[in-house]
């Protein structure tokens, strides 16, 4: 179920699919792959919105989508993909053939990520399966109601949920896989996804991704 996607570092993302390469949030990319059909970013951080990692995925033909309130800084881009959507939270869209849903992205007790930014996770429709990206969050409620088969969770603590955290959030949303993302590279350490992993609760299987 999860052999499309891979984890390369910190919420850096690839998801193969039938309507090409989508990437989410690239970020220290080892290579310059060019082969991105669509490249999502969830928000403004340097973490997650890096023009020089867009770069390196981008081709000719490449739909870029952000959140609404990234628009401007996103157009420093229009040289390098073919077209730039901006989103709203809470919202469906679909961009060629790829369907896609926005979740609010953002903390509940903490600065970093604020509710009034119109931040976005993903739901993104791929080849049959729901898959969530969830973005810099916390145990929110929206993202317990998001119904998917997959979840990519942050689960290193401080700017987003910890790993226990995490697990608590997948365990109430009951996706069929739960996938560690955000910790061993900026925050959190690399026995994060084994903690995460041992606190998922079946019938939710847990898989570990991300490269160090």
């Amino acid at each position: 179920m999860t052999e499309n996607i891979e984890v390369f570092k910190h919420n850096s993302i690839r998801i193969k699919s039938g309507c090409g390469n989508i990437y989410v949030d690239p970020f220290r990319l080892n290579e310059a792959p060019e082969d991105a059909a669509f490249v999502f970013i969830t928000h403004d951080h340097y973490d997650h919105f890096s023009p020089e990692d867009i770069e390196k995925t981008a081709g000719k033909n490449t739909v870029l989508i952000v959140p609404e309130k990234m628009e401007n800084k996103a157009e420093k881009l229009m040289g390098t993909v073919s077209r730039i959507v901006s989103v709203k939270p809470g919202a469906a869209y679909e961009a060629d053939d790829l369907e896609f849903e926005t979740v609010p992205m953002y903390n509940i007790l903490k600065p970093f990520h604020p509710k009034s930014a119109h931040w976005c996770g993903y739901v993104l429709n791929v080849d049959g399966r729901r898959i969530y990206i969830a973005g810099d969050i916390d145990r929110i409620k929206e993202a317990k109601a998001v119904k998917c088969d997959i979840a990519l969770i942050p689960a290193g603590g401080f700017y987003t949920m910890d790993a226990k955290q995490a697990a608590e959030l997948v365990n109430a949303m009951k996706p069929s896989v739960a996938i560690p993302v955000h910790y061993g590279e900026i925050v959190g350490k690399p026995e994060d996804g084994r903690i995460f992993a041992e606190k998922v609760k079946a019938p939710v299987r847990a898989e570990i991704k991300i490269k160090f």
